[in-house]
């Protein structure tokens, strides 16, 4: 009964106010920020590669680690395998739509926790949707519905569908058990993830996030070679994806279960653009302008899913494998590499999940410390984040033994109420951002490099910073 509570819930979300509010939103900011996602794309490369304005601040391009890696994990691979599975080949048209346009979103969310992000007395910086919604709109309220709702997502929702797409990896293999494997897969992972947590495993962490970043130039090389391999069936595969996506009596014959909303589904699954959590990362950075950060921001949507979660599909669909219904989430990743790579395939996608869904495990906590900071106003003991992280571990377990369509639905719903909440406050406080984009933009025809001041956009003596 709770699934199916959540599963409608997720439906009536997904196929008629997201869509509207994510598609209306990225629309209408494309349009303010005059396309700043296509006129703005070299400079968000260039601005990169910049180094921080304080010695040993952070980074634009570590902000952009810390985000990106939050965003690629398991939703990249199993997620779009099972967005083509159950929405068809039209889903890929659909989750491009929705990194394009919510490209926009993403610059604008980041570039506003940048305007009010907050000076941390150690030094450095700190902020996120929780803290701009209090800051200018004056409801800590809304603010802490926000941070809770976020926590939830992070700590619970993601965690425990990261472990679900993890175990069931292994189903290809013979020793699989669907009554007993998937708990004991659980009870592993959830001891390793409370390992590192509670301080210990440092070289676990250290070698994971060293390995993650190889993994995924290797995953897209990978992705290269059955697409190259294959190449002849590429151009049905592209005639495919853009037929299915406008064939509108496919579509509104049964919407819930259409290209439409597994595209848009999986894409704001993966990318997160316009659902608050890359503002976090993005109020760390050391910029001299917070338009910096936001352009870094909009390039990480596009390299999550322009780039990775275009190799899953492509990798998938000329792989000489149909997707279909039985077939979906990892099994049909798994079909596709063992049928154009042979045995190989199977393991490999396999060593890619147990990585990326470990990083992505720890990578969410990342968030959720900051936030549990901005819930409690103050740093949480010892022993609270003791017993949280004991939770959140079992979570994890939890997670991995639940059915696919509980732990996807479940996830959607949490992302959802933070994307209701978020996207109508970025709506009402884009103006400052735009004037900000004016500024920048004017600063750089000038061959300055940029720097902002709270008054040009009328917020003097209104930030931590910029004054």
């Amino acid at each position: 009964m709770f699934a199916q509570i959540v599963s409608a819930i997720s439906g009536f979300m997904y196929s008629y106010l997201l869509i509207v509010i994510l598609l209306g939103a990225g629309i209408w900011f494309t349009f303010r920020t005059k396309f700043v996602q296509f006129r703005m794309f070299r400079e968000s490369i260039r601005v990169v590669t910049e180094k921080p304005e304080q010695e040993g601040g952070v980074s634009s391009f570590q902000a952009l680690m810390v985000s990106t890696a939050s965003r690629v994990g398991t939703g990249n691979i199993v997620g779009i395998a099972t967005a083509v599975c159950l929405g068809g080949y039209g889903a890929v048209f659909w989750m491009w739509l929705i990194a394009i346009v919510g490209g926009a979103s993403a610059f604008i969310e980041s570039t506003l926790a940048q305007i009010y992000k907050r000076r941390h007395p150690d030094g450095g910086s700190y902020g996120g949707p929780a803290y701009y919604i209090e800051a200018a709109l004056h409801s800590r309220p809304l603010a802490l519905l926000f941070a809770v709702s976020m926590t939830l997502t992070y700590a619970g929702g993601f965690n425990m569908l990261a472990s679900y797409n993890l175990q069931s990896t292994f189903s290809v293999y013979s020793f699989y058990n669907p009554e007993v494997t998937p708990w004991v897969i659980g009870a592993i992972l959830a001891v390793l993830v409370g390992y590192c947590l509670m301080g210990g495993g440092k070289r676990i962490v250290k070698a994971t996030s060293t390995l993650v970043p190889v993994m995924g130039v290797i995953y897209v090389a990978v992705a290269l070679i059955v697409i190259l391999t294959h190449i002849t069936l590429l151009p049905g595969v592209l005639g495919r994806i853009f037929t299915e996506a406008f064939d509108v009596t496919a579509i509104f014959s049964g919407f819930t279960g259409s290209c439409v909303m597994f595209g848009i589904k999986r894409g704001l699954f993966s990318n997160e653009a316009g659902v608050g959590s890359a503002p976090n990362a993005a109020a760390a950075a050391e910029v001299s302008h917070p338009v910096k950060q936001g352009l870094v921001q909009m390039l990480s949507v596009f390299i999550d899913t322009l780039l990775l979660c275009s190799c899953t599909a492509f990798m998938c669909l000329c792989s000489g494998v149909e997707p279909s219904a039985e077939l979906a989430g990892a099994p049909y990743v798994q079909a596709a590499l063992s049928n154009a790579l042979g045995q190989v395939g199977p393991i490999f996608i396999t060593v890619s999940m147990v990585l990326f869904a470990f990083t992505t495990l720890l990578g969410n906590f990342y968030y959720v410390d900051n936030l549990l900071i901005y819930i409690l106003k103050k740093i949480p003991s010892k022993t609270f984040m003791l017993c949280f992280r004991i939770v959140a571990s079992a979570v994890i377990f939890v997670g991995a033994g639940l059915s696919m369509g509980l732990v996807w639905d479940l996830a959607d719903v949490l992302m959802g109420v933070m994307a209701i909440i978020n996207i109508p406050v970025i709506c009402i406080l884009g103006g400052p951002v735009v004037r900000a984009l004016a500024d920048y933009t004017a600063q750089r025809k000038e061959g300055k490099n940029p720097v902002f001041k709270a008054s040009t956009v009328g917020l003097k003596e209104k930030t931590d910073y910029w004054n």
